[in-house]
């Protein structure tokens, strides 16, 4: 593999020549280059430089002299309920900055303070019952690839990434910020250190653009992009912030050391183990060679403190996907997403690295990692190797991720992994692709047109077959129409080195409309939804294998955030070989099934004290009947405390035999402020017959050092016994700090 691995050692070479001798450097003077971005008609504002003894103390209270001074982006436009409407409730926002970090002072005013809705308070958990206040960053200008961050109330803080071919949003920058209520609404005052984020160092501005949810009312506000067909996360319409310049991400090295202790048994394993316990000890480095262009290196990686996977029924023919949840692949993500979110084909998922089979961890004996910005061109290169287990080989991981930027919203790129196996018994696996987006704001005047493509090939080891995927996609992604179209080909050996394929050998068409109307001054319904998404899979020959039409007769949202939908599925499936669904149930090869499903769903207000949603699903199902039942309810008692309820409920009578498949979930989740919290998750599903159980402890003391407790245990009931036993059990504790220089 290493003869094969000279064109990306070729590029690491290329972007080592663009950036040695370079330290971090400030950002230009904005009135020199590029000066005619300005005058693109996009709102703007100018942020404040601090003076050399100006401090910002972080207590939610705006009292120092230069919030009084800094100039307040204002005049916020209603997106709903009355598109361009003037907003109940005045926002202020005001940004200052020293040499080493970005402040943002929030004034939240609410007519009505002691109705504000702040129900948790854990980093990164999505605010979907709350108030809240939210904002993006573009600081490359080039309205593809930014920051977003999210506050309530209560003083959650979550963040992710933004990028063409999907955002991230288990990334975790190290920023701070605290909240105050008072008589006059909430404020928010944050600082944003320069050295947590990449920019563009002659960038003219950054682009910025903010968003207020006024919850109890369903109302949405922005400061710029406020029509349908825009929106805060389309950072192609936000504003400008000007005035950043002479800033420093210091040395820009963070050093992040770790120590960790773990202790395992297994008594009821085929092959039990006695209770063993280990400390363990890692790093992680991490450098920005500019101020858009950053390396990590990581030494003995640990992920003790990563949260257990949901349980999933699967009833279908193909592999689920689990999404990525350890921090160290999560960093510089999106610079290596490919085409686009929904492709049937990823060429790179991190979570075939360091993960056996059986989703047990391997240890990361070292790994590195080049992501960001040279010019035009988005860059991402990885390399990992892993070490031997009892379970698996160790094995040798690259990846290389190059696109570039044209035009406002437009990109051609190209991704290579490589996959080698230190045993020497098995061949090198390699993946190559190309991918290419063609996009536009100002179709027909200002409707949003989204074209994409992607050829994609692998080399096989077996020798024969068809191994490469290709596929293109059109979308006018508008309201109230949204109309896309996609046709993806894959051939019977497209297995990526380094990716994920659900299913090989088909052709896949999509077409898509939806219509979501909104009926002006109705007293209580919002919007109606009617659409049809279809599935039309056949085989590379062109012979039928699966069709289906999802027809939504009518979907309703109401002003008070509650919903109801009913939705028809016609089905066809041929089976092109033998389909074990469950235990004793077996479909035969060659079998076709045309039936028809019908669903009803509906939900209440997630503001309310008590939320739930609830599916009911009904109708054939190959050979015979499926009834289905999901429910979903939230209990927020008070802020900080959350029980969440889940179940799901499977009765499946087909020819070949019945079963019933349930899966039950109980999260609870308690939160002493935003920096403490313990997450207790219970877990249960009738296929495997196992009970698992995780409490998860996490003490941030300030951003970036942490303190984890993890315990997990997984019961499996004895038929002999009739009742449950310990499987495993194991305990980690984790201790994380980070020192920047």
């Amino acid at each position: 593999m290493r003869n094969r691995l000279l064109p990306l050692l070729a590029l690491l070479l290329v972007c080592s020549r663009q950036i040695s001798g370079q330290s971090p450097q400030p950002l230009q003077n904005p009135e020199e280059p590029r000066a005619a971005v300005l005058d693109s008609g996009r709102r703007t504002m100018a942020a404040l430089r601090m003076g050399d003894d100006e401090r910002v103390e972080l207590d939610g209270v705006l009292d120092e002299p230069l919030w009084q001074r800094a100039v307040p982006a204002t005049d916020f436009i209603q997106q709903d309920p009355v598109l361009g409407g003037t907003p109940t409730e005045r926002t202020e926002v005001r940004i200052a900055f020293n040499r080493t970090s970005l402040y943002i002072g929030v004034f939240c005013y609410d007519s009505q303070p002691e109705l504000l809705l702040g129900n948790t308070m854990k980093r990164d958990e999505f605010l979907s019952a709350d108030d809240r206040f939210m904002w993006t960053m573009d600081p490359f200008l080039d309205q593809q690839n930014g920051y977003f961050f999210e506050m309530n109330p209560s003083g959650l803080m979550a963040d992710s990434l933004i990028s063409p071919a999907g955002g991230n949003r288990d990334w975790d920058g190290i920023w701070n910020a605290r909240v105050r209520r008072n008589q006059q609404g909430w404020v928010l005052e944050i600082e944003i250190p320069f050295r947590t984020i990449s920019f563009d160092p002659s960038a003219p501005a950054w682009g910025i653009n903010f968003q207020r949810t006024v919850r109890r009312k369903n109302e949405e506000n922005l400061w710029t992009g406020h029509l349908r067909n825009q929106g805060l996360r389309r950072l192609e319409y936000g504003g400008l912030v000007t005035g950043i310049s002479d800033v420093s991400q210091g040395v820009g090295l963070d050093v992040v050391p770790y120590i960790a202790a773990t202790a395992f048994d297994s008594p009821g394993a085929v092959e039990p183990e006695e209770l063993d316990g280990s400390g363990d000890v890692g790093v992680d480095l991490f450098y920005n060679l500019t101020p858009s262009l950053r390396t990590n290196l990581t030494v003995n990686t640990d992920f003790a403190e990563t949260e257990v996977d949901q349980r999933l029924v699967n009833l279908t023919r193909f592999p689920l996907f689990f999404p990525e949840k350890r921090g160290f692949f999560l960093d510089g993500a999106t610079l290596f997403n490919f085409y686009s979110d929904f492709s049937p084909v990823r060429p790179f998922f991190s979570r075939r690295i360091g993960l056996d089979e059986e989703g047990q961890q391997q240890p990361v004996l070292i790994g590195s990692k080049l992501t960001g910005q040279i010019g035009s061109e988005d860059v991402g290169v990885f390399y990992v190797r892993t070490d031997e287990t009892t379970t698996a080989a160790g094995e040798d991981f690259a990846v290389a991720r190059l696109r570039h930027r044209f035009w406002a919203q437009s990109y051609v790129g190209a991704i290579y992994t490589g996959r080698r196996t230190h045993s020497y018994t098995t061949d090198d696996l390699h993946t190559a692709g190309v991918d290419l987006r063609l996009a536009t704001a100002t179709f027909g005047g200002n409707k949003n047109l989204d074209l994409r493509g992607f050829f994609l090939w692998n080399t096989n080891p077996l020798g024969t077959g068809e191994t490469s995927a290709y596929g293109t996609q059109i979308g006018l992604p508008n309201d109230p129409w949204t109309v896309t179209f996609s046709l993806e080909s894959l051939g019977a050996n497209v297995d990526p080195a380094v990716g994920f394929v659900r299913r090989t050998g088909f052709r896949d068409y999509n077409p898509r409309i939806m219509f979501s109307p909104r009926p002006a001054g109705h007293p209580w319904i919002r919007r109606f939804e009617f659409g049809l998404e279809s599935n039309f899979i056949t085989d590379i020959d062109n012979r039928w294998l699966t069709r289906t039409l999802d027809l939504t007769l009518i979907g309703i949202d109401t002003h008070s955030q509650e919903s109801v939908a009913f939705v028809i599925r016609p089905e066809f499936e041929r089976l092109e070989e033998a389909f074990g669904i469950s235990d004793g149930v077996v479909l035969p090869e060659g079998e076709e099934y045309a039936f028809t499903r019908f669903q009803v769903r509906g939900r209440t207000a997630n503001r309310r004290v008590v939320a739930t949603n609830v599916s009911y699903e009904w109708g054939g199902f190959f050979s015979g009947n499926r009834r289905e039942l999901r429910v979903n309810a939230n209990l927020r008692p008070r802020p900080g405390i959350r029980v969440q309820i889940e179940g799901e409920w499977n009765n499946v009578s087909l020819a070949e035999g019945s079963f019933d498949t349930r899966v039950y979930r109980v999260i609870s989740d308690t939160q002493f402020s935003p920096w403490t919290f313990v997450v207790n998750t219970l877990q249960y599903d009738s296929v495997s017959d196992r009970l698992g159980w995780q409490a998860r402890f996490r003490w941030t003391q300030t951003p970036g050092n942490d303190l984890f407790v993890v315990y997990t245990q997984n019961w499996v009931n004895e038929p002999v016994l009739d009742r449950f036993i310990t499987q495993d059990r194991r305990a980690a504790t984790k201790l994380v700090y980070t020192r920047g220089f």
